[in-house]
């Protein structure tokens, strides 16, 4: 079996008929991949919908379990899947038409252990079809994972890249369980451990942009928690810099865009501590934590990947200690106000 694609589901009756029937205009015979449905409990028709399309589709799988948030779901997945090459979509979101059998024939003639693309945002209009053809017989520029994040600015989700299976049940790596921001914590494990990469400009897949997507979820619950989970990600992010093989011959500048990288889950966690019910007092402890582990000040973060005066503006904020608190009770006010 060539593919296994693993999608994790809560609640998605609205999108993943549409999910789901992109997956199936993908130009592949049935027996050459597998869809695995994860539904982490659903209160919605998400499993009857899934169940059905299974009873429809000899290659459509449904796992049902208790919820236990996203990370378990696609671990669920992982365990289960048979194929050569794995692809981790969320049901809200679509392919363009046969699209992957181009990805998997790159994958094959490369002997790839990680293949990145293109992505397109859509809210209204669909785009059912790829703007570019692609040639499979192309010879792709390989590199290793610390060349190619050297290199290149990366995606945090999962959804951009499509993985040769064999390589990741031998590096061992699996979905972080119970927290937000598993797919930055994940991929980039896997690039540092990857010996051949490649990216094709190639636009595969189609993000869906909801109002009620999880992090734009902004309860104070949720929010907590996706600030809280930042500053988890900023720690492992830690422990990662540290493992980089120093004999390297890019292992410097890969170590500079891991650091942009992990001070910006410092930065968004300050801004969306600013709008959030978590007391002002604990921030010079969490700051204290992230000087430990070079997260702060934000000395990094400002560059190629985050520019702007927006940006530079709150990093100036946010370096001097004084000017937090005052500026986040400030901010506080005129937020409550506006709402």
């Amino acid at each position: 079996m060539q593919l296994s694609i693993i999608i994790p589901c809560y609640n998605m009756e609205l999108y993943l008929e549409e999910c789901l029937s992109s997956l199936l205009l993908q130009g592949l015979d049935a027996k050459d991949f597998e869809i695995i449905i994860v539904n982490d409990e659903s209160k919605d028709k998400t499993l009857q919908i899934a169940k059905q399309y299974a009873e429809n589709h000899t290659n459509i799988v449904v796992i049902d379990k208790k919820n236990a948030g996203v990370g378990a779901a696609r671990n669920s997945g992982f365990d289960r899947a048979q194929g050569r090459f794995l692809y981790f979509l969320d049901p809200d979101d679509y392919l363009a038409e046969n699209t992957m059998p181009t990805l998997i024939g790159l994958m094959e003639k490369n002997e790839l252990d990680i293949l990145t693309f293109r992505s397109k945002s859509v809210v209204r209009k669909r785009y059912p079809v790829s703007d570019n053809s692609v040639n499979t017989n192309q010879e792709l520029e390989v590199k290793d994972g610390i060349s190619y994040i050297a290199s290149r600015k990366y995606n945090n989700e999962i959804w951009w890249y499509l993985i040769n299976r064999e390589f990741m049940v031998s590096t061992g790596i699996r979905f972080i369980e119970g927290k937000w921001m598993e797919d930055a914590i994940l991929t980039c494990e896997l690039f540092c451990k990857a010996r051949r990469m490649a990216h094709i400009d190639f636009d595969v897949h189609r993000y869906r942009i909801l109002p009620t997507s999880a992090m734009r979820n902004k309860t104070p619950e949720h929010y907590n928690k996706v600030i809280y989970d930042n500053a988890n990600a900023a720690h492992v992010y830690a422990g990662l810099m540290n493992t980089l093989p120093k004999i390297h011959r890019n292992a410097k500048h890969c170590h500079k865009r891991l650091k942009t990288r992990q001070q910006s889950f410092v930065f968004f966690l300050m801004v969306r501590l600013m709008k959030s019910d978590i007391s002002v007092k604990k921030i010079p402890k969490m700051l204290k934590e992230f000087e430990e582990i070079g997260a702060y000040p934000l000395k990094e973060f400002l560059g190629d990947d985050y520019k702007g005066f927006g940006y530079s503006f709150l990093v100036y904020i946010f370096n001097r200690k004084p000017l937090i608190n005052p500026f986040i009770k400030m901010f506080r006010t005129f937020y409550t106000f506006a709402k």
